[in-house]
């Protein structure tokens, strides 16, 4: 993937963002999926400073504003790789907490029609950047 991105930066070729969304979709589903496991399995994990519980999306949001402002210092193609991947992981924390966007309440049927939701929309992303996608990982996979 590093060569591709590389040629793609380097030569202003266009189809760059393409091949960038295919490891955003993957580390999202990741980071989404274990977000949601996690919360399920262990509530009780979970930060809490001054008994004020602090819910993915502000980490998730954090992790997109550093994901930005990284975009904008650093340009190569290792860079856009990784910030790509910090951003799949923003948007992954960030989306898994959407119903408290718009309800701000913790409602087990919110959470899950969002839920739902977000899985399918992240599935039909992956699916579209899924050709791109692969094609950069047969030529970069060390095996």
């Amino acid at each position: 993937m590093h060569r591709a991105i590389r040629h793609k930066v380097t030569t202003q070729e266009p189809g760059l963002y393409v091949s960038l969304a295919f490891p955003i979709a993957v580390v999202f589903l990741i980071t989404f999926t274990l977000a949601r496991f996690v919360s399920l399995v262990a509530p009780g994990l979970s930060i809490t400073i001054a008994d004020i519980h602090i819910h993915h999306f502000v980490w998730g949001i954090s992790v997109l504003a550093i994901s930005g402002y990284l975009a904008l210092i650093f340009s190569g193609p290792r860079a856009k790789f990784l910030i790509s991947l910090l951003y799949g992981l923003g948007l992954g924390l960030a989306f898994d907490e959407f119903a408290f966007w718009l309800k701000l309440t913790d409602d087990d049927i919110a959470r899950w029609s969002y839920d739902g939701f977000f899985v399918v929309l992240g599935l039909i992303f992956l699916i579209i950047s899924a050709k791109p996608g692969v094609k950069m990982l047969k030529k970069l996979w060390p095996f």
